[in-house]
Formats: C-alpha cells, structure tokens, sequence
C-alpha cells in the first residue's frame, strides 16, 4: 500500500500533469483562434479590394480566394455565401460626431471634416460607393448605412423633425458626390482641393442643409 507521502506525491504529479494538459488545450485553443482571426481578416481584406475592383456581380467567391491564398471552401464556411461576404466586409461604423457636443455654428464644418478623415482613411467606403453605384446590393447598402447611421444624427440638428429625412438626404449628397469626384473618379480639380478648402467651401453648405429655416 502506498504511504502517505507517496499518496500525496502521486497526487501532485496528477495534478500537474492535468494542469500541463489543460495548458497545453488552452494554448491549442488560443492558436486556433488567432489563426481563425487572421483567416477571416485576409478574407476581408480581399473581399474589399475585390469588390472595389470588379463591383459585385463580377467580384467571385474564387476571385477573392485566390487572392487571400486560401480554398474557396474556407471563404464558404466563414461567410456562408457572396451576399454574407459582402455584408461583412462593408459592415461600416462611420463614428459620426454627437453633434449635441458640437457648437451649433460649427455642425457642417465638422461633418465634412470628419468625412473627409474618414475618406482618406477607410478604403471601405471607396469600395461601398463603387459597388453601391453600380449594383443593388451595393445600394442597399449605402441606404442602410444612411438609415442606421447619419439620420439620427441629422435628427439632433434638424429644426424640423419631419424635414429630418429630407434633409440628411441633401448632406448625403453633398458628402457622396465629394467622395465620387475625389475618391472614385479622381478627377483633378477635386483632387487639388485642400482639406481646408474643402471644409471652407462644403461646411455651410451642409450646415444650411441641416440647421437652416425651412426654405
């Protein structure tokens, strides 16, 4: 029969043994994610690039594959299908401004300042207009976007409730069309204007949009 000295050893070895397995599952756990996350933002990544690239009846799911160097089947068991891709991949936060903390002088000149960043700095968005100019998804899209995202913040400005769709429908404009001159279609002159330019010449107009008396 065992001592029990040797009870408690053979205890501490089990012990440890089950602690080194449960580290060991652990770390295979940790790898496995961190190889799942890396996956699926290379899936994206090509995504973007693809549908920018092709828009979104030609961009395929073998395409976008081949370009993160993966099996197509592996871009199916993450996303499911093209429209579940697509989703993910324009799923877009434009972190607009709460405008309750802006000086209300100063809304249309932050809007289009905060737009602009996010132009510079999001090739999402150039990848969503593209495709939303061309294709039906694309534009469902954008419109959910415009729904979910600028409307409540037109509604903290608008002076009129009812006119709230109205008019974040005309500062959508303004800010879309500086997006497609600029981004899209690159045309120079758009191209040549400044950051501050921009602001100079889009803020009152935009802030008109939102906060001026119903004209």
């Amino acid at each position: 029969m065992m001592g029990s000295t040797e009870t408690n050893q053979a205890g501490e070895q089990s012990g440890a043994r089950t602690k080194q397995a449960g580290k060991e599952s652990g770390d295979r756990v940790t790898g496995q994610a961190r190889r799942s996350g890396a996956t699926r933002s290379a899936i994206l990544a090509a995504a973007r690039e693809r549908f920018a690239a092709d828009g979104y009846e030609r961009a395929t799911i073998r395409a976008v594959a081949r370009d993160a160097r993966i099996d197509p089947s592996m871009v199916m068991r993450y996303f499911g299908s093209k429209e579940g891709l697509f989703a993910a991949a324009v799923a877009l936060d434009l972190r607009l401004p709460d405008l309750a903390q802006v000086p209300r002088e100063d809304i249309g000149r932050t809007l289009v300042g905060h737009f602009l960043n996010l132009w510079e700095e999001n090739e999402e968005l150039t990848a969503v207009l593209r495709v939303g100019a061309t294709n039906e998804a694309g534009a469902e899209r954008m419109q959910g976007i415009f729904r979910e995202q600028l409307l409540p913040v037109a509604r903290q400005a608008c002076p009129d409730p009812e006119q709230v769709p109205a008019r974040a429908a005309l500062c959508a404009a303004q800010l879309l069309g500086l997006a497609l001159t600029r981004y899209v279609l690159r045309l120079p002159p758009a191209r040549a204007l400044t950051r501050e330019e921009l602001v100079a010449w889009l803020g009152p107009t935009v802030q008109r949009y939102l906060t001026a008396p119903n004209p």
